[in-house]
């Protein structure tokens, strides 16, 4: 049997893809273990889409290459702390992570360990402020579990629990609204909308005052969204989903945008996600609300985003196939090894990059 090797045309139209098309080397010191202060002096890397030469700059510096006219749009999701540290039955230690909900009490969750917490299992948190109990497995290997307190469920997260800071942070985070963005809003996520981090309320005044719109959209972030694919085929992948909002007046406000000539520059990858999943045509966004499994990698045809803010990625995620989407494979991986050279810090709370069509 002849294997076709993974071949590029203008490296978009992809016959045969693999994971290990998207991997790249990040020695572990470049991985961002704290936000900079204040947010909006971290690096950024400027790439043109068109192959024009990469710029290193401030991401202060962004309102240098907004235009009068063009619209940011940001996912104002704001993460809950959703780490809970409790004890089993027996006294043992317990770890339930919060990942999305799927009833009034019931929610998606990852446990450990796994193999002590089956379905019927108990834990408490806080000496009994709230309980949970295991009820049913998921196809991803986690857990729905039922929770039980008085009062909320959101007021007793605020007292108990923990932000969900990725694996590779090994820092204590001081400040929970250093791991928000300062236009969260509607709480959902078990992970922030990273791009995000890097605004300031006076920047963000300083780019409407220069007439470029700030759109809200709506996408609570699963975790799933940072994992690496852990398939060899990247067309095996099966993506998690995720809750997503357009409203009415979001939708007018980038259909008015569009119809200017004006850009659509998204806030991270999870605001391309929304804007992609409502849009049903080159140019034509839906307003409304519903669940998005969308998997956009090279090869895709963008109906909605134009350009876009966002970090630099794990090696081999859909995050990084999806830069490569809209920037190309070898230039998204070409950056990327630039930014190692130049010692850009990587991930969640690291520098950022801005793509642009021109």
């Amino acid at each position: 049997m002849l294997l076709l090797p993974c071949v590029y045309e203008n490296d978009l139209a992809v016959i045969q893809m693999k994971t290990s098309d998207f991997m790249y080397d990040l020695p572990e010191e470049r991985i961002a273990q704290t936000p900079v202060e204040p947010r909006d002096h971290s690096r950024m890397m400027v790439i043109p889409m068109n192959g024009g030469a990469i710029e290193h700059r401030h991401f202060y510096d962004v309102v240098e290459y907004l235009r009068p006219g063009d619209a940011l749009v940001v996912n104002e999701t704001r993460v809950i702390p959703a780490r809970l540290l409790g004890e089993r039955e027996n006294g043992g230690p317990a770890e339930i992570l919060l990942l999305k909900q799927v009833g009034p009490k019931l929610w998606e969750t990852l446990v450990k360990p796994g193999r002590r917490l089956k379905v019927g299992a108990k834990v408490s948190f806080g000496g009994g402020k709230l309980t949970a109990e295991i009820k049913d497995n998921t196809d991803a290997g986690g857990r729905v579990v039922e929770f039980f307190c008085e009062g909320t469920l959101e007021a007793a997260l605020d007292e108990l629990g923990e932000m969900p800071l990725p694996p590779y942070i090994h820092e204590k985070l001081q400040d929970r609204e250093r791991y928000q963005t300062v236009y969260a809003k509607s709480e959902g996520s078990a992970a922030a909308p990273t791009a995000g981090l890097h605004f300031t309320p006076e920047l963000m005044d300083k780019i409407r005052a220069m007439g470029v719109e700030i759109i809200p959209v709506l996408l609570h972030v699963g975790l799933g969204t940072f994992r690496p694919v852990q398939v060899d085929d990247v067309e095996d992948h099966v993506m998690h989903t995720e809750y997503y909002e357009v409203t009415e007046e979001a939708a007018a406000r980038i259909k008015a945008v569009r119809e200017k000539g004006g850009r659509i520059i998204a806030v991270g990858t999870t605001s391309v996600r929304t804007l992609e999943s409502a849009s049903e045509a080159k140019g034509v966004l839906n307003a409304g609300s519903g669940w998005t499994s969308i998997f956009i990698k090279p090869g895709y045809e963008f109906k909605m985003v134009d350009g876009l803010i966002t970090n630099f990625h794990l090696p081999g995620s859909t995050l990084v196939m999806l830069v490569s989407a809209l920037l190309g494979r070898e230039r998204t991986l070409a950056a990327y090894e630039e930014a190692v050279r130049e010692e850009y810090r990587f991930f969640s709370f690291g520098d950022a990059t801005l793509i642009l069509p021109d």
